[in-house]
C-alpha cells in the first residue's frame, strides 16, 4: 500500500477540499473590529500623550530660556551695580519673549556669598501655573561681574 501522501485524490474530492466558504461569519467580523478598535484606541492615546508632553517640554524650555537670558544680563553688570536684594520683573506676568501678558513670573535674588563685596550669587526663578500645579525653574550662578 502506498503512503497517504502519494495516493491519488479524485477530482471530486479535490473540488470539495478547495471550495471556499461564501463569506465571513459574524463572530469573525466582530473579532476583527475589536482588534482594530484596540489598535485605534492605543494610537489615539499615544497621540494625546505625545501632544501633552511636547507642550510641557515647550513651556519648560521657554521658562529656562527666560531665566538664562536674565542671568546672562545680570552677569554683565559690575559687582557694585548688583545690589543685594530680591527683585521681580516689572512686566510680570510675562510671555516667552519677556513681554507683558503671559503665564510666567520672573524674579531673582542677589546676595553676597563671600562677604567681601567681590562677588555676587544670582538666582533667577521663573514660575508658572499649568494644569492646576505650580511649577518653577531656577538657575543660579556666582559672578565677579562684567560677564565673569
Amino acid at each position: 500500500m502506498k503512503p497517504i501522501l502519494f495516493q491519488r485524490i479524485s477530482l471530486k474530492a479535490l473540488s470539495i477540499l478547495s471550495r471556499k466558504p461564501g463569506g465571513y461569519l459574524l463572530a469573525e467580523v466582530m473579532i476583527a473590529v475589536a482588534i482594530f478598535s484596540i489598535g485605534f484606541v492605543a494610537v489615539g492615546t499615544l497621540i494625546l500623550s505625545t501632544t501633552g508632553n511636547n507642550t510641557a517640554g515647550n513651556i519648560l524650555t521657554q521658562a529656562t530660556m527666560l531665566a538664562a537670558e536674565t542671568l546672562e544680563n545680570l552677569k554683565e553688570e559690575s559687582v557694585p551695580e548688583l545690589a543685594v536684594g530680591a527683585y521681580s520683573d516689572a512686566n510680570n506676568p510675562i510671555d516667552e519673549y519677556g513681554n507683558s501678558g503671559g503665564i510666567f513670573n520672573r524674579s531673582w535674588v542677589i546676595d553676597d556669598p563671600i562677604g567681601y563685596d567681590s562677588a555676587r550669587r544670582i538666582r533667577v526663578m521663573v514660575r508658572w501655573h499649568r494644569l492646576g500645579v505650580n511649577r518653577m525653574i531656577e538657575l543660579a550662578t556666582i559672578t565677579r561681574g562684567d560677564g565673569t
